[in-house]
């Protein structure tokens, strides 16, 4: 079972660009859809983005897309959020989870393990 631990949240000023890294333990991590997920204080946790094993696909939510790009480096079992033109309302505990799926999935039920979470918080 892969284990997965993010890194990379800050404090930012809007406009701002950063990358979030999820580090995956294991060899098969590159049998795994991989997705993001995003909770804010008092709202429900909701879909950012994923990407298919090998990365050769991915999708976004419609308020991310044009802003934030999902990747991943197989060979060093990570996948990046590289988040751009910060705005205040991507202001959440970023997770990022794996998934066993036979395609993108934006439902949380699909993704089979999480990582603890980190925080990103967006200046106005």
């Amino acid at each position: 079972q892969v284990q997965l631990v993010e890194s990379g949240g800050r404090l930012m000023q809007a406009g701002g660009s950063l990358r979030l890294s999820c580090a995956a333990s294991g060899r098969t991590f590159s049998n795994y859809f991989m997705g993001w997920f995003r909770q804010a204080p008092g709202k429900e946790r909701g879909f950012v983005a994923a990407i298919s094993p090998r990365g050769y696909t991915t999708t976004y939510t419609d308020s991310v897309k044009g802003r934030f790009t999902i990747s991943r480096d197989n060979a060093a079992n990570t996948v990046y959020l590289q988040m751009n033109s910060l705005k205040p309302e991507d202001t959440a505990v970023y997770y990022c989870a794996s998934g066993g799926v036979s395609g993108l999935s934006r439902l949380q039920n699909d993704y089979h393990n999480w990582g603890q979470g980190t925080q990103v918080t967006v200046s106005s």
